[in-house]
């Protein structure tokens, strides 16, 4: 096993302090291993090294060289290539990350807790689908006031239309948005102006096409399996050298990109039963390098275990992650703002569920859950609420719908407001999905971009089986064609429309709000009460900050709603009315200091103590 070093990386082809070129891959069966120079039309030998590795050093290989490994002749791309510039079936080429001139020498990442989350997928957020397209909307997501975006993955995949979760060289960032120089050129922009930059990352699986892994190495085990194919090799025979590649990896973002958060995709589903579990050693690379670089990293989880573990420091025998996405925050939420209660939602009664996860951030804490007919979940006691990021819909709640209706679709415009002040004024770490802010139209559905005939059919008939009892074949989306892509981009065009531009301007101002009320994104779990009203569809939440107090009031039923409370009772000053002519609402309510309130129907009010 190579020596793991936070500093640089180590695999692929690198750049000494010379200048020379330093060559290292794992290929433990292999019996010759070379470098073919494309253009050079050069081949350049391996030496065998322990424990499968091959290496040389050179000064025959430079940036901008094309290149593949030869693995016993078959010419291969490099399982730790940058940059695939012909795509996922063509050779790589020698990219050098240190090479950038970075201008963020003065960047200082934002505190965990304050981070107001924007998730966006390159190839839809902008006209040009690139990461140019997304430093162009800059001063658009500043005007807004989030404080980190968070790219979808970008790992190269088959073709130029994919979600990303299909990548199939996690090194190399996809050809068609701009390369691994747009990459860094997006970060670099990203904290000039202020906004902190979050990776999604896939280390449970790799796509279906194009992958080369398989020829090199063990990466995969038979041991386990995922919704989505053959498990990674995190704890089987070779599995070293697997790990070691997946830290190297993440760590690279972190140190050659100047990402300043990573959240890992289904963790879920790397299945580890070694000692030392890949996510608790990943923390504590993490750490070194931070103690090297005295830069801020952050590592969020998707997660759908309940269980604390995960969070929980290495000092309590956890694994150390700093966040994890809750997914029970948005069903409880749909189900209140009436979901039907099919499939997963079945577990989630509405208001009820809703005020625990404001609660707990988890739902479900240990208690008996019908849809896994088990006992599930484990308490959050004294876990932070910053330590959770809810939402009220991400690429995977819209996208895995069978026509990706977005909550535009599904909800009314004031029950469109009253779900963003659920998000943005929760005790947790805020995540919007783009468009969503201005009340995007165009749906955001599944699409791939694969070659192979067999494979693209495969894809089809498999969502059609998912959403056999909901479609009519003419309207079901084609996963492969251009026009399922086309749909699901942004319409910057309608931004300026009335009811559009007075939804961005609401969002702007719970933003505002957020940053501006101590109580709304600093306060601790325990300065919280709730009152719920379950026959009218109700819930208050007063929270504090020393001696600062503000009451959120959220109507989720369609009609108006009479509220008597204690909690009125105290000197309020009305702040923000969803319902209010100023966000073409109906209902401007004049609030008379009394116990005694009408909401209107799917209205959200915020106030502040005078």
């Amino acid at each position: 096993m190579t020596l793991l070093r936070v500093n640089r990386k180590s695999l692929g082809v690198n750049f000494s302090a010379r200048g020379e070129a330093e060559v290292l891959v794992w290929a433990p069966e292999a019996k010759t291993v070379n470098v073919w120079l494309v253009d050079k039309q050069q081949r350049l030998q391996l030496i065998r090294r322990e424990f499968g590795y091959w290496s040389c050093i050179t000064p025959h290989i430079t940036p901008g060289d094309r290149y593949y490994i030869e693995l016993d002749g078959k010419q291969l791309a490099d399982p730790a290539s940058l940059y695939q510039p012909e795509g996922a079936s063509g050779p790589s080429e020698v990219f050098n990350p240190g090479a950038f001139h970075w201008t963020d020498h003065e960047w200082i990442n934002i505190p965990q807790q304050e981070y107001i989350i924007y998730e966006l997928h390159t190839g839809t957020f902008s006209d040009t689908g690139t990461f140019e397209g997304i430093i162009e909307k800059l001063p658009y997501l500043k005007e807004l006031g989030i404080t980190a975006i968070e790219i979808m993955p970008v790992a190269q995949f088959s073709g130029i239309r994919n979600w990303g979760y299909d990548g199939v060289f996690p090194f190399a960032v996809q050809h068609s948005y701009g390369g691994p120089l747009g990459l860094q050129q997006l970060v670099d922009a990203c904290h000039a102006n202020g906004i902190a930059v979050i990776l999604d990352v896939v280390y449970n699986h790799l796509g279906p096409e194009g992958n080369v892994l398989p020829a090199f190495g063990p990466y995969f085990t038979h041991k386990y399996k995922t919704p989505w194919g053959q498990a990674m090799n995190f704890d089987d025979a070779h599995c070293d050298e697997v790990r070691h590649y997946f830290l190297e990896n993440a760590l690279m973002w972190l140190r050659d990109f100047h990402i300043d958060a990573l959240r890992l995709d289904a963790v879920h589903a790397i299945k580890d039963f070694s000692p030392k579990h890949w996510l608790r050693e990943l923390r504590g690379r993490v750490d070194e390098l931070m103690q090297e670089t005295n830069r801020m990293h952050y590592l969020i989880i998707e997660c759908d275990l309940n269980d604390r573990k995960f969070i929980d420091p290495v000092s309590e025998k956890g694994y150390g992650m700093d966040a994890q996405w809750i997914d029970e925050f948005h069903h409880a939420l749909r189900v209140t703002t009436g979901h039907s209660k099919t499939g997963y939602f079945e577990d989630f009664n509405g208001l009820l569920h809703l005020a625990k996860s404001w609660q707990d951030g988890y739902v479900y804490t240990g208690q008996y859950s019908p849809h896994r007919s088990k006992t599930f979940g484990t308490d959050t006691i004294n876990i932070e609420p910053f330590r959770f990021v809810v939402f009220s819909q991400n690429h995977d709640h819209i996208g895995n719908r069978m026509l990706g209706e977005r909550s535009s679709a599904l909800v009314s415009f004031e029950m469109q407001k009253v779900l963003a002040a659920s998000v943005l004024m929760s005790p947790f770490l805020p995540l919007l999905f783009m468009g969503e802010e201005y009340g995007e139209k165009n749906p955001f559905l599944y699409f791939v971009n694969h070659s192979d005939k067999e494979l693209v059919e495969a894809v089809r008939q498999g969502r059609k089986r998912e959403f056999k009892a909901f479609h009519i074949e003419d309207e079901f989306p084609d996963p492969q064609s251009e026009e399922t892509f086309r749909h699901s981009s942004l319409q910057w065009d309608i931004l300026e429309k009335d009811e559009h531009a007075a939804m961005f301007k609401y969002y702007q101002q719970l933003i505002a709000l957020r940053k501006k009320l101590t109580p709304i994104g600093r306060a601790g779990r325990d300065n919280l009460k709730l009152e719920v009203f379950e026959s009218q569809n109700v819930l208050l939440a007063e929270r504090w900050h020393n001696e600062e107090y503000v009451l959120c009031m959220f109507n989720y039923s369609g009609q108006s709603q009479t509220i008597t409370s204690a909690l009125l009772e105290k000197p309020w000053k009305l702040v923000l009315n969803s319902a209010s002519s100023e966000w073409l609402g109906v209902h401007d309510l004049e609030f008379n200091q009394t116990n005694r309130l009408v909401m209107a129907p799917e209205s959200f009010l915020l106030f502040t103590h005078v």
